[in-house]
């Protein structure tokens, strides 16, 4: 019997993905279809058209493109929540065609000149603003992917395209292979005094899953927090902190079995190659090309000058750990495996608080339903969970968003805990982006939104602690751009074609509402007696909420200067220099330096797999914008209606339809200051 397309749940029209259906062995054949189809629909449109127009040519070819997304983003997004050998196989094999594909369009010269012609045309000026954009961005696009090039080196921008997209592949790779490599096991409770009850839960927990006696420690980001604050065993921490900081590198216990560092040489070499093919400087000149910052001095000054404002405090912030740790912990020298527990006592001693503390009262099922009322009296918006979806994992839960006239704008994909074969971190992501199709129907966004949270453990709901509330606003904040978009073409809707440097707005604009008391009476239950967090507790967290904060943004500067120098300073002559770059600039901001044996670089994805290569400073960037966006809220009432409505109106609703800075000044009246920044960090400027 003859299979049809409708064997592959791939190649079916779906709303939903369903993702029960999808096998490795209908990944491959589905995209190779889709980019087949693609490529024909592309050249009957260039061929029935002499003279083009949005009608006929881009509206057709952004029907085509996201079929192929469409297929696409389930396969994308399994290889990272529910990776297996024959997944991974199947992702691997269909990078590709994809790139291949990728590249092709931003170099056909068919495409480039059709583009041009609108954009030269008498339509351009009678198409609406988010229209234009789109045909703008395109053609900066084509110039991005060498567009102009002779035809030797356009074969050799398709060579380092491919090989980039190995590259950052396998370096994920590596780093989630060498976080499962590792586990640490004991039948001994005392070697676990002070971990707190959660903690232990999930610990055994971990060793049932394993069919282990006992209790089993991992390198999962759960797992591995909870010990390095609250182990006391200092040898424990140290061994934690030896396995973790090594993950993927020539150090530790699974020293150059997953190394990455020969992966990051070469993503530098390709990728300054790139660069200079296009006639940029260095890739971060290139990487400046689509983001607000207007050139490399710009960004490295505005890094130099916060690091300025934080240094000397963020070195009190080191020297008071260094004094508590002598006098009440009997420890003669401060060690980088020593940094949390340090930090955890101190704030205890000085606060009379702990995360564990407050955890009780953050259970999902007051959480979830606390987030969703503080979007709904910000926004408008109502959430409701959507059961019968087909998901990944059983624990993951669908939602609906509804507006005030209760249609249904949204949805979006909840997975909360970390598991085995799960990617670590979290992340927002695009599963379906709005669209007006060529009928006047209406395609809603979708969004995946990932966290790695301890489960629920002893019958109970899982317990989040305050940081990981803050995280789960953060990636909320994220879907809520993507989601509640009311641009219709794609390429500019939610966080599509939106510079990277402000792409970090709403998600840290959101994280400020993990602090106000009203906000908090929403969010917080105590998991027995479903009081809210008491006010005089809540006064501790409010005391308690800047403490090492100077230290903690020099941290986040180092990360950003080392990626920009790194990407910046890359000569050919000189090679990498990872190492040399990293130590030069913890001289110059860190306010503690780690061991030699160090290599977080080796598993610093965002810079080497991720978006943020040459961008990671997009962090601090767009949290200038966000703490002076909230001091709107602050000046005229945090959950002003009026406000939050101009916020939804200005920043969520226009996606990358316009230029974030003029999207800033509509909302908030001005330029952005530095000073809400530093205000809400407590950083003193005297």
């Amino acid at each position: 019997m003859t299979k049809t397309a409708t064997d592959n749940p791939l190649l079916r029209d779906f709303e939903l993905a369903p993702f029960s259906e999808i096998r490795p062995e209908h990944m491959l054949p589905a995209v190779e279809q889709a980019i087949a189809g693609a490529r024909a629909g592309l050249d009957q449109v260039l061929k029935d058209n002499g003279e083009y127009r949005w009608a006929n040519l881009v509206a057709p070819l952004e029907a085509l493109g996201l079929r192929l997304s469409r297929i696409w983003s389930p396969i994308g997004h399994m290889n990272a929540v529910v990776n297996s050998e024959a997944l991974r196989e199947a992702y691997n094999a269909c990078l590709p065609p994809l790139t291949e594909y990728s590249t092709e369009m931003g170099q056909h010269e068919g495409l480039y000149a059709a583009y041009a012609q609108i954009r030269e045309s008498a339509e351009f000026e009678r198409l609406d603003a988010a229209q234009q954009k789109v045909i703008c961005d395109a053609l900066r696009d084509f110039r991005l992917s060498g567009i102009g090039l002779p035809e030797d080196k356009k074969r050799r921008y398709a060579e380092i395209q491919q090989r980039l997209s190995e590259l950052t592949t396998k370096f994920e790779e590596n780093i989630l292979d060498a976080t499962m490599a590792w586990t640490w096991a004991t039948d001994a409770a005392e070697a676990l005094k002070g971990l707190p009850d959660t903690a232990l839960a999930a610990a055994r927990q971990a060793a049932e899953a394993r069919e282990l006696e006992g209790w089993v420690l991992t390198l999962e980001a759960p797992s591995y927090i909870a010990a390095m604050t609250y182990a006391e065993d200092r040898a424990l921490r140290e061994t934690l902190y030896r396995a973790y900081t090594t993950r993927a590198s020539d150090q530790g216990p699974s020293a150059g079995q997953f190394d990455n560092g020969p992966i990051m040489d070469e993503l530098l070499a390709l990728r300054h190659e790139l660069a200079i093919l296009l006639g940029f400087g260095s890739y971060a000149e290139k990487s400046l090309a689509t983001k607000m910052a207007h050139d490399p001095a710009q960004v490295l000054e505005f890094l130099h000058e916060l690091a300025a404002k934080a240094k000397a405090q963020g070195q009190r912030d080191v020297a008071e750990l260094r004094a508590f740790a002598a006098e009440r912990l009997d420890m003669a020298e401060l060690e980088a495996w020593d940094l949390a527990y340090v930090g955890e006592k101190l704030r205890q001693h000085r606060y009379a608080i702990s995360e564990e503390e407050v955890r009780p009262y953050f259970p999902e099922n007051r959480v979830l339903p606390g987030l969703f009322a503080v979007a709904k009296q910000l926004f408008g918006i109502r959430v409701r969970e959507k059961p019968g979806v087909d998901v990944w994992h059983e624990s993951v839960k669908f939602y609906e968003v509804l507006d005030e006239s209760g249609s249904v704008r949204a949805g979006f994909y909840l997975d909360l805990y970390a598991r085995p074969h799960k990617r670590g971190g979290a992340w927002m992501d695009g599963a379906r982006d709005r669209w007006r199709r060529p009928d006047g129907s209406l395609q809603t966004p979708v969004a995946y939104l990932t966290c790695n949270f301890n489960g629920p453990v002893g019958g109970k709901p899982a317990l989040f602690s305050h940081d990981e509330v803050i995280t789960l606003f953060h990636e909320f904040g994220h879907g809520l751009h993507h989601m509640l978009t009311q641009v219709d073409y794609a390429a500019v809707s939610g966080i599509n074609g939106v510079p990277w440097d402000a792409v970090e707005l709403p998600s840290q604009f959101l994280e400020n509402f993990c602090w106000d008391p009203a906000a908090l009476k929403l969010l917080s239950g105590h998991v027995d007696t479903g009081e809210p967090i008491p006010d005089a507790l809540y006064a501790k967290m409010l005391a308690a909420k800047n403490f090492q904060s100077a230290y903690q943004m020099l941290r986040q500067l180092e990360f950003s200067l080392f990626d920009f120098r790194l990407y910046g300073e890359y000569a050919p002559e000189r090679g990498a220099r990872v190492q040399e770059i990293l130590d030069e600039v913890r001289a110059e901001v860190s306010a503690f330096r780690p061991p030699a044996f160090n290599r977080f670089q080796h598993s610093f994805s965002h810079i080497f797999a991720g978006g943020y290569s040459a961008g990671y400073y997009s962090y601090k960037w767009a949290e200038v914008l966000s703490a002076d966006a909230f001091s709107r809220f602050e000046e005229e009432g945090v959950f002003n209606p009026e406000v939050g409505a101009d916020f939804r109106r200005h920043i969520l609703e226009m996606g990358g339809s316009k230029e974030p800075a003029e999207l800033f000044r509509a909302f908030r009246g001005r330029d952005p200051s530095i000073e809400p920044l530093l205000r809400h960090n407590g950083i003193e400027t005297a």
